[in-house]
């Protein structure tokens, strides 16, 4: 009796392209949905940050009867005296205010050696989970170290006329050596931002021709220094190159970058979030003159500016307002509305946002 020959089952090489393109086409269609989930996870936890760094205000405001202040770029932020408000109280005993944060001449600033192994800790709570860059910055001078990063960043007001110069009160929370009572809020604590998210630099510093920009949404924030000088007889800074002649009032700041070349992104000490424990304006502080992630770069001049809420939630970027509600706001909201959220007492009437 003839059996006949059993034939082998299997897949042939057209089926088996078939079910590999399938496959394909339910990865393509299934990893955006995975990404946007990803996204609105770490938009959430942006978020949180916001929202504890927003009771920590508050407390502190209420133990010491104001908002916490900003020293200067040699010495310690209003993050730094924020700690204990935010399950830091350890790494803040390590803290000595009454001690200088940098030591030395002038032109030779170095760090306090004390602070070595405290500027550099990472705290999580300071950082975006949405934004991958650096948690740390090594400086090569002004000074050199190692330093925490940070995402969050104190108002210092709409930067209008002559505002965005922290030697002098301001109509924002915090100037230099000071910073403001809730009493003095006095467009109300829902319509004034307290605080915003912005981008960390990307530790490097580079020279672009004129008209050519750092690659968007810009970690890197345009030194437009030269040639500044400070106004001796009051607030405000005159310009220098590229700037309007006369004292640098409510420029336009699209002009003025067209003619920058010297990108900052922290390597020289200088560059947005490079460390929350320096009261550094590049680092910790921001204004509201540009809208959230403007085309136009966060332009600086001897470590002030204007600087725009940035990040890397599409759409624009989160606030965190004085009443302790955080808001996304959006890269499309007008600049006048933006500009009055960031003032704490122009007597503006902020409407829908």
């Amino acid at each position: 009796m003839n059996i006949p020959p059993r034939r082998s089952r299997g897949f042939t090489l057209i089926e088996l392209l078939v079910v590999i393109a399938i496959i394909a086409i339910l990865v393509a269609l299934l990893l955006p949905a995975v990404q946007q989930a990803r996204e609105s996870a770490r938009r959430t936890q942006c978020k949180n940050n916001l929202k504890q760094l927003g009771l920590a205000i508050h407390n502190y405001e209420s133990t010491y009867g104001l908002i916490p202040m900003n020293s200067d770029s040699a010495s310690y932020s209003p993050q730094a005296r924020l700690l204990p408000y935010l399950e830091q109280a350890n790494l803040q005993n390590l803290i000595d205010f009454t001690q200088p944060f940098l030591t030395g001449p002038v032109t030779n600033r170095v760090l306090n050696p004390r602070y070595v192994n405290v500027a550099n800790q990472v705290i999580p709570g300071f950082l975006c989970p949405s934004d991958v860059g650096p948690s740390t910055y090594t400086t090569l001078s002004s000074p050199a170290g190692t330093f925490g990063a940070n995402n969050y960043m104190m108002s210092m007001g709409s930067a209008r006329g002559t505002f965005y110069d922290d030697r002098y009160p301001n109509d924002g929370i915090i100037w230099r050596l000071a910073g403001a009572k809730f009493r003095d809020v006095t467009d109300g604590l829902s319509n004034t931002v307290f605080m915003s998210e912005a981008i960390r630099g990307d530790g490097q510093d580079i020279t672009l021709p004129a008209g050519t920009f750092d690659r968007f949404p810009y970690r890197k924030t345009l030194n437009m220094t030269a040639g500044v000088t400070s106004n001796a007889a009051g607030p405000g800074y005159i310009g220098g190159a590229g700037w309007p002649s006369g004292i640098i009032n409510n420029p336009d700041l699209a002009l003025v970058a067209a003619s920058g070349t010297n990108w900052r992104g922290g390597a020289g000490g200088t560059g947005r979030g490079i460390g929350w424990i320096r009261g550094l304006n590049l680092a910790v502080n921001t204004n509201g003159y540009l809208t959230p992630n403007s085309r136009t770069p966060d332009i600086m001049m001897h470590g002030i500016g204007f600087f725009a809420p940035r990040s890397f939630h599409t759409g624009g970027a989160q606030v965190l307002m004085g009443d302790g509600a955080v808001r996304f706001l959006s890269e499309n909201i007008d600049t006048s509305v933006h500009r009055n959220l960031h003032s704490k007492d122009a007597g503006d009437i902020v409407g829908e946002f």
